[in-house]
């Protein structure tokens, strides 16, 4: 194997622990075969076409993080729960909403015969009038 091979092998082999460590040094951190290569400071195909078992390994190594590099594991974690934590929050306001419409039409069918028996002046037996601040209750 000539020196510069075994150079590139080095250069990919430390880019890899580098990306999966979340502590690249010349690529956005990306776990992808790009930024590989940008890591290591070679060309895509040197990587893919020189070196195909470090790409294989690389890709290996990213499916068991889940494509997510250690360092930002605890973030993302952190996001997952906090995106359940809102679609329960919306799914708890979506039942206020509609429990809110139930009331609103309760209110205005209530409202809406309320207003008809006063229009009628005469109450039926069954309903009294409330006491309120004007008027004295009656006295038994």
């Amino acid at each position: 194997m000539s020196i510069n091979r075994e150079a590139e092998r080095n250069a990919i082999q430390t880019a890899i622990q580098r990306l999966l460590a979340g502590a690249p040094t010349r690529s956005t951190g990306a776990l992808t075969v790009v930024q590989l290569a940008a890591e290591a400071g070679v060309k895509r195909w040197v990587l893919t076409h020189k070196h195909p078992d470090l790409r294989q390994e690389f890709e290996a190594a990213r499916e068991s993080v889940n494509g997510i590099p250690a360092a930002f594991q605890r973030l993302q974690a952190k996001a997952d729960d906090l995106e359940a934590a809102n679609s329960r929050l919306r799914q708890h306001n979506n039942e206020l909403t509609e429990r809110n419409e139930i009331y609103a039409q309760v209110i205005h069918a209530l409202t809406t015969e309320l207003t008809e028996l006063r229009q009628d002046h005469a109450l039926p037996t069954n309903v009294h009038r409330l006491p309120t601040a004007t008027t004295a209750p009656p006295r038994t």
